[in-house]
């Protein structure tokens, strides 16, 4: 069985969001446009599908047509718990926080994890941390 994978419709900025989160997690954005699906429900340039691939997230995402909502999202994190060395999770902490919105600082709790909270300044809100355990 796979996992979920997440499918957002974005308000315009799919090759954008897309192209940031490669960069964010180094993998590869694959963007294919209305255009090239010979879609006419939109501009010939907005994303029809795009999918993160080759890399240590997955996500699917598109331009909002027709009668589509774009993605809004209240009680709902995307969680990369224990999902790269802790090193690496507070680089992607740092940059999905640029131009987005830090919810909780990526910290040490009580119970010995650390984690945190941002909403990047595409709306989506990530849960990022780890247990000191897994660092070894």
């Amino acid at each position: 069985m796979t996992a979920p994978v997440p499918y957002i419709f974005l308000p315009g900025t799919a090759r954008e969001a897309l192209t940031f989160y490669a960069g964010v997690f180094g993998c590869s954005a694959r963007l294919h446009t209305l255009e090239d699906f010979g879609r006419t429900d939109g501009p010939p340039g907005a994303i029809a599908h795009g999918v993160l691939s080759d890399g240590p997230v997955t996500l699917y995402a598109a331009d909002a047509t027709g009668d589509q909502s774009a993605f809004h999202s209240e009680g709902l994190m995307f969680s990369l718990l224990g999902a790269a060395p802790p090193a690496t999770l507070h680089e992607w902490f740092r940059r999905l926080a640029e131009g987005g919105r830090v919810v909780d600082d990526l910290q040490e709790r009580p119970w010995g994890a650390t984690d945190g909270q941002v909403v990047d300044r595409f709306g989506v809100h990530w849960l990022i941390g780890y247990e000191e355990d897994e660092t070894s």
